[in-house]
This record gives C-alpha cells, sequence and structure tokens, in this order.
C-alpha cells in the first residue's frame, strides 16, 4: 500500500512571524491584485478608495475602516470580479501646511522672495514653537516643503497599508496635489464656471484668524466657549432705555440694527423707531425678523455686521447696511469707521480699540460703558456655543472678503430638491445613515465656498483684467485652455500677455487663492478612474461601485462628491456607500490626530500580527463605533493561530490508501502526491459524521455568502468563526482515532477527505479577513493564492447530512470531557461506562458516530436511555491501574 499524500511545504512549526513579509513580497511580484483593465463594466467591481490625509501618522481609525473595505474588495475579487481598488494621498491642504509648520518650523508669507537650496531650521516636530518664532518663507519655499513632508509621510502610510494586507492596486495611485489631479480639479472648475454653477461673490464668510482662511459651513465645529452677558443700554429719542444682552460688546460700533421678534409684544411700540447706540451715539433701526427668540436674554438683539451666522441672516434679509470693523487678522480695524467720524465716540475709538484684538476691544467697551452708565449691572458668566474650525484653536470670526463659490442647493429650493433625490438613488449601508445625507442637505443656508487663502493646494485656474486706472475687472475673468492644465497663475501669465504685465494698469492679475481640499477630493472617482486622459478606463469604472467612508464626512466628502458627479455625470458617483463608524478611545471619544488620543497601529501590528488586529476590525459592523480593544486582538491573534496548527493537524492525515507504517508516520512530510480534485473528495466522504459537518459547513457558507452580499461581513465572520472552533473542539478529535486508520481505509479516505473539504472551504471563508493565514495554510498544499480562488458555494459540498449528527455527538463528547474533569482526571482517562439519554431521533443520530465518540471519549460501553434533552449520566471512570 501506498502512503498517504502530504503537503510538501508544510513548516514542522507553523507560525505568524514573517508572513506579512513573505506574502507581501510574493503578492507584489505576481501582480496578486492587479485590475485587469480588459474586464467589461459588467464584470468590474470599482471602489472609490478614500485618499488618507498625509500629514503625520496613521491611527487605529484608519486601519479599522480600510480593513472593511479591503474585506469586500477580497470577497467581490473571488466571487469573480475584476476590482478596481486604487490608492491616493489627499496631501493638499490646511493639516498638511500646519504639519509643516510644526515639523520645519516655518510658516508661508507670500510676500517674500523665493530662496534657492532653502534649507529650514528645524527637521522633526516643534510644535512648541509659538507661531511668531516661526521662520517666514516665501510661497514657493513654503510649497516645496510641503511637497517634501508629504512625500516621506505617503511613504510610511504605504508600509503600513501593505504590512496590514491591503489588496490595494498599488500601480493605481494619486496624489491630490500631483499634476493630473491639478488639472482633472481645474477642469471640472472651469466647466463648473463655464455652465454658472461656479461663481465669485464678496460676501460676509466665516473666517479663521489663526489660519487666515475662510472656512466652509461643512468644517463648522460648535463647542463650548466661556463668555460673558453684558446687560447694556441703547436709547430711545426721548432718552429712555432699551436693554440688550450680549456677549459681544466690543461689537457695539459695528452694529446696524435692534431686532425683536414681531409677535413679542415688549417691542411693539418700538418696531419702526429708531434708537441710538451707547458711547457712539449712532443712530439705528429698530426692526422685527421671525428668527429673533422672545425667551432669551431680553427678547431684543443687536444686529452688528458681523457678529455671528444670524447677523448674516438678518443683514441679508432685511437688507441692512454693512459696517464692518473685524479684520482678517482678527482684530478691530486700525482706522476710525467713518460712521463714527464726529460722533460721540471717535476718540474712544482712536484711543482704545482701533487694531486692538477682540479681547482688549471688549475691556475697553466695558470699561467705557461702565463709565458712562450704560452697563447694567456686572456682567454675568456664561458658557456660549461658538463656531470653530474643525481644527482651529479660536472662534471663528465673519468678515467680508471676496471668495469662489460652487452652487450646492443652500440657496436654490430645486436643487436642494434635486440632490436630496440623488441621494436616493444611493444604497447607503447601513440604510439609516440616508437621513443623515437628507438632513444635512435640507439643512444648508449657503453656497459651498471651495476658496481657501492658502498655499499648498490647488490653484483656482483664472486670472483678471485690470483696467487702465489697475482696477480688478472680477466680472471678466480669464481662463485658459482644458489643455493647458494645470495652470499656477500666480506663477504663469495667460496666453496673450507678458509676465512684465502682471498687477499693471492694463495687464493682468492672478488670482491668489486655492481650492479647498475638499474640491479636489471631491473629484476622486474622476482622477483615480482617468476622467481627464483616460476615456476607455473611466467607462470600464463608472459610475463606480462603491464609496467607503466615515459618518462624519457625509457632509463634506460624500456630499460634495455628489454635487460635482451630478453637474458634470447626471448621475450617482457610485452605487453603495458603505459608512463606517469611529474608533473610541476609553472614555468613548473619537479617536483622532487633532485630538491626540490616538493608538498607532504600527506596534500593534508586529506584536501581534496583521490578521489579528484585522480580525478586530473586521468585527465591528459598519456605521457602529466601536471601542479600541486589545483583548479583541488576543482572540484575533489565538484564532489565526489556531488556523495554522488545525490545518497541519487535518492535514498531517494525508490523502489516500494507509497502511499500518504509513498510519504511524502520517504528518512527518512524505512526498505530495499529484492533487485530487474536490469532486473526488466529495465521492469519498461516507461516513455519517462527515458528512454531518459538511452539512453544517454549507449552511456557514450560506449564511456568510449573506452577510457579505448585505454588507455585513461581520455577520460572516461571526458564522465561520463560531463553525471553525467547533470544527477544532470537537470534530477533528472524534475523527482523528478514524483518520490515522483504525476501522480501515474506506473510513480513514471518508475521514481525510471530509477534512480537505472542510480546511477548503474554511480558508476561502475567512480570506477576506485574514489573509496572511488563510495563504500561508493554502500555500502548503494548493496551487495558486486564496485570494484568486473562487469563493466556496455549497454545490462543492456533498449532500445528504444532517447538522444535528454532529452538534448532538460533540454534546456528548463534551459531557464526557466535563466528568473528567469534574473528577479531576486527565482527558486520555478511560470511561468504563456511561449512558447517553435523549429524545429518540437525538440518540440514533448520537448511535451514527458511536464510534467515533468512545474513541474520542475513551469509552468502552455506551448505554442509552430515553430523555428530554441530550445528556451524559451515570459516567463511570475506569480504575486506573496501579
Amino acid at each position: 500500500m501506498t502512503a498517504p499524500s502530504l503537503p510538501t511545504g508544510m513548516p514542522e512549526r507553523p507560525s505568524l512571524d514573517g508572513l506579512e513579509e513573505k506574502w507581501g513580497q510574493v503578492w507584489r511580484e505576481q501582480g496578486t491584485y492587479t485590475f485587469d483593465r480588459t474586464a467589461t463594466r459588467d464584470q468590474v467591481f470599482s471602489i472609490d478608495t478614500p485618499p488618507p490625509t498625509a500629514s503625520g501618522s496613521l491611527h487605529m481609525g484608519h486601519v479599522f475602516s480600510y480593513t472593511h473595505t479591503d474585506c469586500m474588495a477580497r470577497y467581490k475579487r473571488m466571487r469573480g470580479f475584476a476590482v478596481f481598488y486604487p490608492i491616493g494621498w489627499d496631501d493638499n491642504g490646511l493639516p498638511t501646511e500646519k504639519r509643516v509648520q510644526n515639523y520645519y518650523g516655518v510658516r508661508g508669507d507670500a510676500h517674500l522672495p523665493y530662496v534657492e537650496g532653502y534649507v529650514p531650521p528645524h527637521h522633526g516636530d516643534v510644535s512648541s514653537i509659538k507661531a511668531a518664532d516661526q521662520q517666514p518663507i516665501s510661497r514657493r519655499n513654503f510649497i516645496e516643503l510641503c511637497d517634501e513632508l508629504t512625500v516621506k509621510d505617503e511613504e510610511a502610510f504605504e508600509s503600513l497599508f501593505r504590512r496590514m494586507g491591503f489588496s490595494l492596486d498599488w500601480g493605481i495611485s494619486y496624489r491630490t496635489i500631483d499634476d493630473h489631479s491639478r488639472a482633472t480639479a481645474q477642469q471640472a472648475f472651469l466647466r463648473n464656471l463655464a455652465r454658472g454653477e461656479a461663481y465669485t461673490a464678496e460676501a460676509p464668510g466665516l473666517w479663521d484668524v489663526t489660519f487666515q482662511t475662510a472656512v466652509a459651513q461643512a468644517e463648522l465645529e460648535a463647542r463650548d466657549y466661556p463668555g460673558h452677558y453684558h446687560r447694556v443700554a441703547f436709547h430711545r429719542l426721548d432718552g429712555a432705555p432699551v436693554h440688550i444682552e450680549t456677549t459681544r460688546p466690543e461689537l457695539i460700533p459695528a452694529v446696524v440694527a435692534l431686532i425683536a421678534h414681531p409677535d413679542d409684544e415688549r417691542y411693539q411700540d418700538l418696531f419702526g423707531t429708531t434708537v441710538t447706540s451707547p458711547l457712539f451715539g449712532v443712530e439705528i433701526p429698530v426692526v422685527a425678523h421671525h428668527a429673533a427668540e422672545i425667551d432669551k436674554g431680553a427678547g431684543i438683539a443687536m444686529c452688528c455686521t458681523f457678529g455671528d451666522l444670524t447677523d448674516v441672516l438678518w443683514w441679508r434679509e432685511l437688507r441692512l447696511p454693512t459696517r464692518s470693523i473685524i479684520t482678517r487678522a482678527g482684530r478691530l480695524q486700525a482706522e476710525t469707521p467713518e460712521w463714527l467720524a464726529g460722533g460721540p465716540g471717535e476718540q474712544l475709538y482712536a484711543d482704545q480699540v482701533a487694531g486692538a484684538t477682540a479681547f482688549r476691544a471688549r475691556e475697553a467697551i466695558v470699561s467705557a460703558l461702565r463709565a458712562s452708565g450704560d452697563l447694567d449691572g456686572e456682567p454675568t458668566p456664561t458658557q456660549r456655543k461658538a463656531n470653530f474650525y474643525e481644527r482651529g484653536e479660536k472662534p471663528l470670526e465673519i468678515v467680508t472678503s471676496r471668495q469662489w463659490y460652487i452652487r450646492n442647493g443652500g440657496r436654490d429650493a430645486d436643487l436642494n430638491a434635486a440632490l436630496i433625490e440623488r441621494g436616493r438613488q444611493l444604497d447607503f449601508h447601513p440604510g439609516f445613515m440616508r437621513s443623515r445625507y437628507e438632513n444635512w442637505v435640507a439643512g444648508l443656508n449657503g453656497d459651498w465656498l471651495i476658496s481657501r487663502q492658502r498655499f499648498f493646494g490647488v490653484p483656482i485656474p483664472v486670472w483678471y483684467p485690470l483696467d487702465a486706472a489697475g482696477e480688478v475687472d472680477y466680472d471678466h475673468p480669464i481662463v485658459p485652455a482644458e489643455a493647458d492644465l494645470p495652470i499656477d497663475p500666480v506663477a504663469q501669465a495667460p496666453v496673450g500677455f507678458e509676465e512684465s504685465q502682471r498687477d499693471q494698469p492694463g495687464g493682468f492679475t492672478g488670482d491668489p487663492d486655492i481650492m479647498d481640499t475638499w474640491a479636489t477630493s471631491s473629484l476622486s472617482p474622476q482622477i483615480a478612474g482617468g476622467w481627464r486622459g483616460d476615456p476607455d478606463l473611466f467607462a470600464r469604472v463608472f459610475p463606480m461601485d462603491l464609496r467607503p467612508q466615515a459618518h462624519d464626512i457625509i457632509r463634506t466628502w460624500l456630499f460634495a462628491t455628489m454635487v460635482r458627479s451630478h453637474y458634470e455625470h447626471d448621475s450617482v458617483p457610485w452605487t453603495n456607500a458603505a459608512i463606517s463608524g469611529w474608533i473610541l478611545d476609553p472614555d468613548r471619544k473619537k479617536m483622532s490626530k487633532s485630538k491626540g488620543n490616538v493608538v498607532t497601529p504600527e506596534d500593534i501590528v508586529v506584536a501581534h500580527s496583521a490578521d489579528a488586529v484585522r480580525y478586530w476590525a473586521a468585527s465591528g459592523r459598519l456605521g457602529t463605533d466601536a471601542a479600541y480593544d486589545d483583548g479583541q486582538i488576543k482572540v484575533g491573534r489565538r484564532l489565526a493561530i489556531k488556523i495554522l496548527n488545525a490545518s497541519k493537524f487535518a492535514l498531517g492525515f494525508g490523502w489516500g490508501p494507509v497502511s499500518a507504517d504509513a498510519a504511524g508516520t502520517a504528518g512527518s512530510g512524505a512526498a505530495q502526491a499529484a492533487p485530487v480534485s474536490p469532486a473526488e473528495l466529495a465521492a469519498a466522504v461516507t461516513n455519517p459524521l462527515d458528512l454531518s459537518m459538511l452539512a453544517a459547513l454549507a449552511d456557514v457558507v450560506e449564511r456568510a455568502t449573506a452577510g457579505f452580499e448585505s454588507w455585513d461581513y461581520t455577520r460572516s465572520l461571526e458564522a465561520t468563526e463560531s463553525f471553525f472552533w467547533t470544527f477544532c473542539d470537537d470534530y477533528l478529535e472524534l475523527v482523528k482515532d478514524r483518520a490515522y486508520g483504525s476501522r480501515g481505509e474506506a473510513e480513514a479516505a471518508s475521514a481525510r477527505a471530509a477534512l480537505r473539504l472542510a480546511l477548503s472551504v474554511l480558508l476561502r471563508l475567512f480570506a477576506p479577513m485574514l489573509p496572511y493565514v488563510t495563504e500561508e495554510v493554502w500555500s502548503w498544499w494548493q496551487d495558486g493564492s486564496v485570494h484568486r480562488a473562487a469563493w466556496p458555494t455549497t454545490a462543492e459540498l456533498p449532500s445528504g447530512g444532517d447538522p444535528r449528527t454532529l452538534s448532538d455527538t460533540g454534546a456528548v463528547l463534551g459531557a464526557i470531557r466535563k466528568a473528567k474533569s469534574d473528577a479531576k482526571v486527565g482527558m486520555r482517562a478511560e470511561v468504563a461506562s456511561a449512558t447517553v439519554a435523549g429524545p429518540e431521533d437525538a440518540l440514533a443520530r448520537v448511535r451514527a458516530g458511536e464510534d467515533d465518540l468512545r474513541a474520542a471519549g475513551r469509552v468502552e460501553t455506551l448505554e442509552y436511555a430515553e430523555g428530554e434533552t441530550v445528556m451524559v449520566r451515570d459516567a463511570v471512570l475506569a480504575p486506573v491501574a496501579s
């Protein structure tokens, strides 16, 4: 007789150590995850991969959400799809600039000249250096440092992504600042401009005084901010006081009206009259508006231009005058405003308010109010809600400036309704996330502000002509041809002009602003899919199948991408949106770099393995926040190790006829025979217990497949893992004696065939979540990659088994083990006799597996009795030989 067929590549002691390096290299060399560009659209599953912000280091939140996407990508690949899975790096914008400032100790200054061969003062995190102490450098020098540092960060990011086993096609990559991305973003903008969807306007807007840039509505974060209520008297024409309450008395010089609710009976006689402001004596109207809050403070408020977004609403709807005094620097304007000139407060403003910070101006105004008697009582401490830029540290101001906007339905009811309807063409996973999209769109109150007064980003691709007096003509911008993109209007002259005509009367000036980072990343499907320059590829991947992202950027990235696709393609950009939750720290707060509470994954992966970390991530469902759990990662590591060891054990029995000699050497590394087909293996399975195990596995295949198809890969993992532990704890123990040949060749062949069929299916079911350990075991006995193997189906497993045979027999084996444990004897102790009680049909199933049960439990005699549930009683241990 011949020896059983054994894998030749199976190590003596399987280990997780080194698997990432080993298989990462193989996948790279063999192009395992390379996209097939010959696939037709119906054969493609395309993913709009989130480009991570390349500024610093990745954290466990990134690993969490990217693992979710990778599980689906791997599943779709095994289902036969050509998976388009690119990778991009979001390397422009404020996060990068802030990191560069902290890393090199510099700040950009557009007025400084370029320095050839510039060497920054620092190389490393110097965030402790105050902004005033950072070395100012030219715009061009600053951009060069941004580019240099993001490349370094992206190399580190790529290293971690590869180690995590993300099955990205690294041959399809982009940076949001590279030439292709800049040209794509500028081309889309110019088309928006040509169709009237983009426009420029001078208007009040939110302004971050630290970053010196405008901020969009989607980037706001409301935070508690300490302040004081001041009860201040304005004066009727007869001198009678009208008290208002304000937390910003420094804006009294900018007041343009007092406003109360039209139904507030206290102020009916005031509507249509005027009052004068304290200290400055400016006559202002008293008007009604429904946004005034009757029960807040005195019920009547001062409208200044501008203290908050309500002021902007009142100013716009009531057509009030503009009296702006807050500058872009966050200070009050240095020149005394014309409406204060000649008034009683002119000298006060000039001496104590002009050029002061808001804090110093507030102190001066409050002191003057106290002295004049217009301050009623002392200020009362309060916590007020203030708007912050999400990455900023100071409350936003509202200043008037010229900015670029894209219409997004914030001021157009028809467009708003169209974009809400567009969202209904998209399948959200989980479905309740749709409401977040719709609520955001319905609540918009202005168009999308896309311009930023910064350096590292995609330039607004326009110039403006200057008239004979050198004044800018904003109504007739000069635009480049699409073929000339990308361009930088600050560094290049438009066609028909010379550089010498820049900023000269009759010449031109370049728009100095850049686009908001969302204006570029909102085009990620177009950038990755080759909309500009590769129409063949774009037709194969667009609209994409999947946008994976976190729920907090539905309002920004998801919505902005919908807007751009709505305009350019009259369609949704993808058919599915998979929304991940946040990773929370132990205090249940979102884990993010800006909050300083991140856990970096590098050390965790080294300590526990990538598969272990992926197991933790895959255990969290879409749309659900999850806490970082080191214990769950350790569970994942134990699972991966068990897969290695159980697989070695199962494959160690070999396949084929067995002799007494071979039975004693199974697992010793005998020569590999010709591969056996799944059909041959299925035909060899005859034992009821083996058929039972495979029937149970068929049910797992159905549930795991249903989980992925319903975007619930966690359900797939749970079903597969639960079965796997039963397979190890019960089935392997039950059949190992038979697999060694104790009951003849046919019975041994049935066990070995069932083991190999089960292992093949289990490895493929685990493969999307645990790519390294499954690839390692697959390589011991199969050709090719498990990640290119077909997803398992029930058709490849033999039919006719009853899953309850294994569960009932396993329950009896567990009860026998417990009896030995209670008796404080080893599991190899002999049981002289035991009685199995249970319903008649259950007892029949146990009898079908009795031979395996007696061998595994070392039971000499089994008796049966009727009972309500399957249980073991009267277990008698055999006497131990003295």
